[in-house]
């Protein structure tokens, strides 16, 4: 099942501990996780709909991480394809393209 998971926040913790006040932290990674989980419904492929409606989010670690993941069982497929079926990835781009704005609104609360 294709799942993002950004890791590695540990120092940017430290950091933000000194610089920021955690809730709005969580209000960023909140956000942040809800339009990627957004924008990787919108690029769901359609056919009866239960892909699309399987691409759920999960705040986890006291709201310090956002978790998309499509549960469909054949979203794997689906993400990276098959010797029979092209790939049609929507999980992936969502995450590239959020991830831009993701690093862009912590630079923004560490100012």
């Amino acid at each position: 099942m294709p799942k993002v998971k950004i890791v590695g926040v540990e120092k940017l913790q430290k950091k933000l501990r000194r610089n920021v006040a955690m809730e709005d932290v969580k209000k960023v990674v909140r956000h942040n996780g809800a339009e990627m989980q957004a924008k990787a419904q919108r690029n769901a492929p359609i056919d009866t709909g239960n892909l699309r409606r399987s691409v759920g989010l999960e705040i986890r670690d006291n709201g310090l991480t956002a978790e998309s993941e499509a549960t469909a069982e054949y979203a794997g497929y689906v993400e990276y394809g098959t010797r029979y079926m092209k790939a049609q990835p929507y999980m992936r781009p969502a995450f590239e393209e959020q991830k831009t704005k993701f690093r862009n609104d912590m630079k923004k609360l560490t100012r």
